[in-house]
């Protein structure tokens, strides 16, 4: 019954979205059910709509780059980490995304820079010391 019951209120979200698409909120809403239920392009493009009516929303320029490393797309989720972290430089959120993506694209130059930023910002993060070592991975050439 829980299943169907979300796919229900997806579906109500949806139409709400669609047939609004100016209401920022209805957007988001859709986003979250629908990145709830692991469809990550459709949030995206709900995302991508709500971000147009907000261009300096914080909150959908990091989910959007959250969305897009849930789903692989690497590139354009650096770009959206890089774009919330103009905003709101010290989140640690939204830097330990960007390190994970940094170092899932290879980037080990990038990768040690946020690593760097986030250590500073927190130093106690619990997700440190799998960056480093993937970063030490890296410079070394191997990959596990």
């Amino acid at each position: 019954m829980r299943g169907q019951q979300m796919l229900a209120q997806v579906q109500e979200a949806m139409k709400r979205a669609r047939e609004h698409p100016e209401d920022f909120d209805a957007q988001v809403t859709a986003a979250q059910l629908e990145y709830k239920i692991q469809r990550y392009d459709q949030a995206i493009e709900y995302l991508l709509r709500a971000n147009q009516l907000r261009p300096k929303d914080y909150d959908t320029i990091a989910f959007l780059g959250e969305v897009n490393m849930d789903a692989g797309h690497f590139d354009p989720a650096e770009r959206w980490y890089r774009a919330a972290l103009t905003l709101k430089p010290k989140d640690l959120t939204t830097l330990d995304g960007l390190c994970f993506v940094l170092l899932s694209k290879g980037d080990a130059k990038g990768a040690e820079e946020v690593i760097n930023e986030l250590a500073k910002v927190d130093p106690t993060n619990q997700d440190l010391p799998q960056f480093r070592d993937k970063l030490a991975e890296l410079k070394s050439g191997k990959k596990k």
